[in-house]
């Protein structure tokens, strides 16, 4: 059953002769938005923490930690919170169907299969050990507890995107470009490896190690080229459906380059490698709100690639008046256009051209 289905569903279960009570007592709405973001936050938290403790050697070979114990809280959390709304929502006399607040199905679904991920990590630690490095992202289980994250996380998103008519003012935009901010921060997690603030892409430093040799520099090009990918997509997709306020795309950006310098936070590099992305994202912000590519759908196609443009441009900026790059102008500048470029490409995925009748 679809969302629209859902609405329909509801207004049609609130067409007899109890319908205003029955609309008055549903739980659902703002204030359970906001209850799941600022929950959602805490379990994207935990999983940074846990992160973090990972690159820098704090945890040992057993899967009971610290650092799981707060991450899987954080799950539970917003597993109680949604399970508690949608028994309330049973217990005042709507159907199953209907108990679980429009948008929130897929948070449900995400719940599970985190769940399930959980009792597999569990399983795949004692079985086979603690992963080291990469292998930490890319172990099956993993990969499943990033699925169940990222369903789980845009149920605010959802929620606001079905609702008819908007404005575009923060009032009513908030708690989708808290959720969006949130589900680009776990994308952002697991993208750690190649993110440039974290993995410091053609720094001194990594010139002998990470990104040093030829397979490093395509390793390093391809990641900056799905980074570049991964974050534009998402923010295209709410701007196509928005007006975005002015600052929405700048929290959204922010968040993902905090959480990715935090996470592996080794050298005060970092920082000022971020400052060069956040003030790119700032720009990237103004432009978005100037281009108004909810009504001005064609804006998409220049604003795509000036995405990327702009972020690797503030990021190699500050990199180059500071410490330098051990990596060829040849090499360092198509870790910006060739982003740019597949990023170009990915705007006609969301805005095709004209078919000719």
């Amino acid at each position: 059953m679809s969302e629209s289905i859902l609405s329909d569903s509801i207004a049609a279960a609130a067409t007899g002769p109890h319908a205003k009570t029955l609309q008055a007592k549903r739980v659902s709405g703002l204030y359970f938005d906001w209850l799941i973001n600022i929950l959602c936050v805490i379990f994207v938290g935990g999983m940074y923490l846990d992160g973090w403790a990972h690159n820098h050697g704090r945890v040992d070979e057993s899967f009971f930690t610290f650092w799981h114990a707060f991450f899987y809280s954080g799950y539970l959390l917003v597993a109680v919170a949604f399970i508690s709304v949608a028994v309330a929502n049973r217990l005042r006399g709507y159907p199953l169907a209907l108990s679980i607040p429009e948008g929130y199905r897929l948070t449900g679904v995400g719940l599970l299969i985190f769940a399930a991920g959980g009792v597999g990590d569990m399983v795949w630690h004692l079985l086979f050990g603690i992963e080291r490095g990469v292998e930490a992202l890319f172990s099956p289980t993993h990969i499943m507890l990033g699925l169940g994250i990222g369903l789980t996380v845009t149920g605010p998103l959802r929620a606001a995107w079905n609702q008819k008519e908007t404005l575009g003012s923060w009032r009513e935009l908030a708690t989708a470009v808290a959720s969006l901010a949130t589900f680009m921060a776990a994308l952002t997690f697991f993208m750690m490896f190649f993110f440039p603030v974290t993995v410091l892409l053609g720094t001194p430093g990594t010139g002998s190690g990470y990104f040093g040799d030829d397979v490093g520099k395509v390793a390093g090009l391809v990641g900056a080229t799905i980074t570049a990918a991964a974050l534009t997509g998402p923010l295209l997709l709410a701007l196509r459906r928005w007006r975005l306020p002015l600052g929405a795309v700048s929290v959204v950006l922010w968040l993902s380059i905090l959480g990715a310098t935090i996470v592996d936070y080794e050298r005060p590099l970092m920082i000022w490698l971020a400052i060069g992305m956040a003030v790119a994202a700032a720009a990237v912000d103004y432009m978005a709100w100037q281009a108004k590519p909810s009504s001005n759908p064609n804006s998409i196609r220049w604003l795509a690639p000036a995405i990327p443009l702009l972020l690797y441009g503030g990021y190699y900026i500050v990199l180059l008046l500071t410490v330098g790059s051990t990596w060829s102008v040849h090499m360092w500048t198509s870790t910006i256009v060739i982003p740019t470029l597949v990023c170009w490409l990915l705007s006609f995925l969301l805005l095709p051209p004209r078919i000719p009748n």
